[in-house]
């Protein structure tokens, strides 16, 4: 069930981010920092990021 449920939040994550959405070790780190959010809050952090 996890590979379908990341497959699924892959998912999303490209379709609100668009093609060059990646997992990079910072943006997982920011994941994981013990903080709740959304997929809404890591979508918008890593549009954001990429922002000049």
């Amino acid at each position: 069930m996890r590979s379908r449920n990341t497959q699924n939040v892959r998912r999303f994550l490209t379709e609100q981010c668009g093609v060059e959405f990646r997992f990079e070790s910072d943006f997982m780190a920011w994941i994981r920092n013990e903080v709740p959010k959304t997929l809404g809050d890591v979508a918008d952090e890593w549009k954001r990021r990429q922002s000049p």
